[in-house]
């Protein structure tokens, strides 16, 4: 007989693997739709008279650059340089701590706070590249893969799909049971996987981890009859913490929730999150932390208590800035007049009335630690 080569189970949300980059790549040159978005963000004021001329230039220069690029590995290399390069330009220093309780050949499932949808997973990426460990696969919602392009782009750099537009809750339940698997199938790979904490990013500044994503976690080990701790246990989950001294899209993220608070409801623009990802990648963001917490081997038995144990560590681990403690209008020896002038021009974009919630966006990592700490002497 025959044998008959194992299905791909995970064909629809899975990364591409080395066989699959090169067509990928080819297709993207092909796609206008791609060439002209690449048109309009480097070349804004030439791209609508001259697109017709520009286009066949860009896809020439695309072709050449990326003609040897045949492997997940050299798409990575690539990312790699472009970080560098963003880095330089939009940060004034990275940091990272916590590397140490980290073992190279060892895969972890971080479980990040969700400040900015590129820039987080990139930027664990880029610790863990320059010190020698091995890149993640990272999940990321289908909401944000509404162009073709977009769905290359994210599986050639070790993107995989979370998928949440099911029409019923059985569908729901399975695509979850897929996704559960994959994280599982991941790991045992040795392929470390980034997950946000919770669907969406924290625009209030709260970073707490949704229950309902370690219950995903746990899918798999329930279908395998493991109880709850021991199977989370085994994921090796590490709390990651990314603490930006300034965001990027602060005020598109107040202007969102002042929307909802004055009109009950906030209709997103089709291309807003393309938007938010392009000013999370080129904005100004000042210093910028990254904490890996340590691996958490020993788990509580209910998704709750596992989630407020997360959420310890990311808060404990956060790094304050000036602009931190200005918000929180506490007085603090590292707030200069540079820094009030810079919060000043920030509040002044601003509608009338929603300079509160910029405040409690930077001021909540600040008032969690504080809370945290009464806590810890009260006990």
């Amino acid at each position: 007989m025959i044998p008959v080569p194992d299905q791909d189970l995970y064909a629809d949300i899975r990364p591409y693997n080395d066989d699959e980059v090169a067509p990928a790549i080819a297709r993207l040159i092909a796609d206008d739709e791609f060439i002209q978005a690449i048109l309009h963000y480097r070349f804004p004021h030439l791209s609508g008279p001259f697109g017709w001329l520009l286009s066949p230039m860009v896809k020439f220069a695309l072709k050449r650059r990326w003609a040897k690029l045949n492997s997940v590995h050299a798409v990575q290399k690539q990312v790699a340089s472009f970080m560098d390069r963003m880095i330089d330009n939009t940060t004034n220093k990275i940091t990272v701590s916590g590397l140490e309780n980290l073992t190279p050949s060892q895969a972890y499932l971080f479980v990040s706070n969700h400040r900015d949808i590129a820039m987080d997973p990139a930027l664990v990426n880029w610790c863990l590249h320059h010190n020698g460990f091995d890149t993640v696969r990272i999940a990321i919602g289908d909401n944000l893969l509404r162009k073709a392009c977009a769905t290359e782009l994210m599986k050639l750099n070790k993107s995989f799909i979370v998928k949440r537009g099911a029409k019923g809750p059985r569908e729901m339940l399975k695509n979850f049971s897929q996704l559960s698997a994959y994280i599982k199938h991941s790991l045992q790979q040795q392929q470390s996987v980034w997950i946000a904490q919770k669907e969406g990013r924290a625009k209030d500044g709260n970073d707490e981890t949704d229950p309902a994503i370690l219950k995903m976690f746990y899918m798999e080990g329930k279908k395998r009859g493991e109880d709850f701790a021991t199977y989370m246990a085994g994921l090796n989950i590490v709390p990651v913490c990314l603490s930006y001294e300034y965001d990027p899209c602060d005020i598109n993220k107040i202007n969102e929730l002042w929307q909802k608070h004055t009109e009950g409801s906030y209709q997103k623009g089709e291309f807003e999150d393309i938007d938010s990802i392009i000013k999370g990648i080129v904005g100004y963001k000042g210093r910028v932390h990254v904490a890996f917490g340590k691996p958490l081997t020993t788990v509580p038995a209910e998704p709750e208590q596992l989630a407020a144990v997360i959420d310890q560590q990311i808060w404990q681990q956060y790094r304050l800035f000036p602009v931190n403690y200005l918000a929180a209008g506490q007085q603090h020896v590292s707030v200069d007049e540079a820094v009030v002038e810079l919060w000043q021009q920030r509040l002044q974009t601003l509608p009338t009335g929603a300079a509160p919630m910029l405040s409690a966006l930077y001021a909540a990592p600040l008032i969690k630690q504080q809370l945290q700490q009464q806590t810890e002497h009260s006990t």
